[in-house]
């Protein structure tokens, strides 16, 4: 099973706490037509886009189990064909932010764009299906030079229709990221809606790393409208509006997500980041500091220090924080490649070529597995010094 892990994306400038008891603003007066007027343009996805399945589909659940009768067999035997049909056929891309319809037909997809693929299928063979938020600890990683927070999401499948009561016992938990199984995170049931707002929070993101910062706007907004109370839409547009010299409302929407929650800590870095660059010093280093004192046990936020001094090309830097990120966590596959890219950029091949394999070896999937024996097959033709 090819492990995947990216839900919604949080962007984060790697800065964000102070508690505060202002009321909640309204939602609408948070958004910001006005900066972005051409918004209406893009066309959004509505729910049927998203969710809907096509003939091939359908033709994909009846062979899967129409000649099973018993209801608990049907349903183990269409998660089983899911899971077949994406171990050998289907490419894990964290970008890949897809409808049911074009995830199953494109072949390439991550957690929440399979997820949402399972729904359709299994509503469709008449099953029970609800989507679980799991509360994975923040786990960071990099992209178009962006810090991303990733979330998790995935599906428990109860062998009837809603409206009876079943047992836990009754269902299967579908994951397509087991380690987020085997550790136990807690979980809570989340409506279409708020599925829906992930989609499009992620639609956004993607537009906001390609600079298409309208569309971007299109899509947050949307996902607002959708799912008001899904925090990282608010930091998200806190991000696009500081991109786009709107600090007052990128300040309203970074204390927005705070007053919803006020342990969020992407929320209260950015909005540190944005009390740096508007000069407000004092603010924005009495949240950092305690913002990185709640981190400090997280091997991922070193790991993600290391991976910004890295792309500065502060590798002496880099190496400090990836081996915190190591001293905490020996698992993460992320944290071997860091050192081993690194030590290659100091000219250490051998150290370099140790910790790919170490790398290598604790991936979980194909792809990753392929990547790094790709850059140890690079580094003993000598024949290219790009890692």
């Amino acid at each position: 099973m090819k492990p995947l892990t990216l839900v919604f994306i949080t962007l984060i400038a790697l800065t964000g706490c102070q508690t505060t008891s202002q009321p909640l603003v309204q939602n609408d007066l948070l958004l910001n037509d006005q900066a972005f007027p051409d918004y209406t343009i893009y066309k959004i996805e509505s729910e049927d886009d998203i969710f809907s399945i096509d003939e091939e589909m359908e033709k994909f659940v009846r062979s899967s189990v129409s000649s099973i009768n018993d209801p608990v067999d049907r349903m183990e035997t269409l998660v089983r064909k899911i899971f077949d049909r994406s171990e050998f056929n289907l490419l894990y891309m964290g970008n890949a932010n897809t409808t049911a319809t074009q995830t199953f037909h494109n072949r390439a997809a991550n957690c929440l764009s399979m997820s949402i693929m399972t729904y359709a299928l299994a509503k469709n063979a008449g099953f029970g299906v609800r989507f679980q938020d799991v509360k994975i600890p923040e786990y960071w990683t990099r992209r178009e030079g962006y810090s991303l927070l990733n979330g998790h999401i995935n599906l428990q499948i109860l062998p009837r229709d809603p409206g009876v009561i079943h047992l836990l016992s009754d269902g299967y938990e579908v994951d397509f990221d087991p380690q987020t199984s085997r550790n136990n995170f807690p979980k809570k049931f989340v409506q279409k809606n708020t599925v829906m707002a992930m989609y499009y929070n992620n639609k956004g993101a993607d537009a906001l790393l390609s600079n298409s910062y309208t569309k971007s706007y299109a899509y947050f907004r949307a996902a607002a409208k959708q799912a008001p109370n899904f925090e990282s839409t608010w930091v998200n547009l806190g991000i696009l509006y500081r991109i786009g010299g709107h600090y007052e409302s990128a300040e309203k929407a970074y204390m927005h997500a705070i007053q919803m929650d006020e342990d969020n800590l992407t929320a209260w870095e950015n909005l540190a980041y944005l009390y740096e660059y508007t000069g407000r010093h004092q603010e924005s280093a009495a949240i950092a500091g305690r913002v990185e004192r709640k981190r400090d046990d997280n091997p991922f936020y070193h790991f993600i220090l290391g991976e910004q001094e890295f792309d500065s090309g502060n590798f002496d830097l880099a190496l400090r924080h990836y081996r915190d990120a190591l001293r905490i966590d020996k698992s993460k596959h992320e944290i071997y490649f860091g050192l081993a890219k690194t030590y290659y950029e100091m000219g250490d091949v051998s150290r370099s070529q140790l910790y790919f394999k170490k790398a290598r070896d604790r991936s979980r999937n194909d792809q990753d597995q392929e990547k790094y024996q790709g850059k140890l097959d690079l580094i003993s033709r000598h024949d290219d010094k790009s890692i």
